[in-house]
């Protein structure tokens, strides 16, 4: 039997359409979707904001070198990807500590402001709140589905196609190929990249892989009116420890607590308590009382050991590439990660640009130590 394609990846959110796309271009590609449309979980529930200053090294390196693809205009869309918001990290008398340590680790791309400056640039701050803070006036707003639609449309460009209601329940290595059984039929490829986010341990179970420890965790938001009028150029504000996070958004104001709940894969839903948290975190940092909640919704940010995206070849299993724990960094970091994972899947060294920021196959890799200590 001939392969359905070179490669199959599964999972539609914006890794699997990210890589797909990038794939296409030297493969046959097949994108799988348990889902009825790609990007229903994760991805379909981001508030991404491209942040050159968040997370561990490595997301930071891969966000670096993702940011020509979002600044660079695209023919496929009307609008930018990005639009600029500028991130302030607020830090109460008592997290003092921790916003020294950013400042050192991050020197250059955050600048430190008083109480006075910080109330400046986000006038909801309460007056006896924040001690001092750092911003980060990088930061932008990513459309996320426009991203993530610029990629399944390059997909389909190069010859790709997508195959949604395909929740595998079967994966088979047959002469040189893996058989892929589910709901929508059976598909053979030589190849399989898994990124199916919460799912992906399950999948590679499937395969007959050790699992990563991958841990899905729970994140909420809400969706409330503005106290004023005028905030929709004010910063993304983000407490030092990750404790809340407020960012004005089309004349409302999304607000999280933050929250890293650990689930089992699922439609997340946001939970009761949580969503009580996030009123009482944002009611005590800003100067506003909270009477309605316009919509509340909950999606799963996936990680394992180090919080590291993890791209590669699983050493037990030929032709199956993992490509999973992106955390909640997925989105910024989506254009290196998806070349990085392309040039390894290929056998070629990673594009200079991203290696150049300190991205190595060795930090990616799921046989690093990291995962397995």
């Amino acid at each position: 039997m001939s392969p359905d394609a070179d490669i199959a990846v599964i999972g539609a959110g914006i890794a699997g359409a990210s890589v797909a796309a990038e794939l296409a271009e030297t493969h046959r590609v097949l994108l799988l979707d348990a889902e009825s449309q790609p990007g229903y979980h994760t991805t379909g529930r981001s508030a991404a904001v491209y942040m050159r200053s968040y997370g561990p090294a490595v997301i930071r390196a891969l966000s670096r070198a993702s940011g020509p693809f979002f600044e660079q205009s695209h023919p496929e869309l009307d609008a930018p990807l990005l639009r600029r918001r500028g991130t302030l990290f607020v830090a109460r008398a008592d997290q003092m500590a921790a916003l020294d340590a950013m400042e050192r680790e991050q020197r250059g791309t955050v600048t430190r402001l008083d109480e006075g400056q910080a109330r400046a640039r986000m006038p909801l701050l309460r007056a006896d709140y924040a001690a001092a803070a750092l911003f980060d006036a990088s930061a932008a707003d990513i459309d996320v589905g426009a991203l993530h639609g610029l990629y399944l449309r390059r997909l389909s460009a190069r010859g790709g196609e997508v195959v949604t209601g395909m929740r595998v329940q079967r994966l088979e290595r047959r002469a040189g190929a893996w058989q892929i059984e589910g709901h929508a039929g059976t598909l053979r490829a030589p190849l399989v990249v898994n990124a199916a986010g919460a799912w992906a341990d399950e999948v590679g179970q499937l395969a007959g892989c050790a699992p990563l420890g991958l841990t899905p965790k729970r994140r909420t938001a809400v969706l409330i009116d503005a106290p004023v009028t005028a905030l929709d150029g004010a910063p993304l504000v983000l407490d030092i420890d990750e404790q809340f996070y407020l960012k004005p958004d089309a004349g409302k104001l999304l607000i999280s607590p933050a929250d890293a709940t650990p689930s089992a894969p699922c439609d997340a839903q946001p939970e009761e308590l949580d969503v009580a948290v996030c009123v009482a975190r944002i009611e005590a940092a800003f100067d506003m009382s909270i009477r309605r909640l316009a919509h509340r919704w909950a999606g799963l940010r996936s990680f394992v050991a180090d919080s590291c995206p993890v791209a590669g070849f699983a050493p037990e299993a030929d032709g199956f590439f993992w490509l999973a724990g992106q955390g909640g960094y997925g989105i910024q970091s989506a254009p290196a990660l998806a070349r990085s994972a392309a040039a390894i899947l290929r056998g070629e060294p990673l594009p200079d640009r991203i290696a150049g920021e300190g991205v190595s196959g060795a930090a990616l890799a799921p046989s690093r130590a990291a995962l397995h200590s």
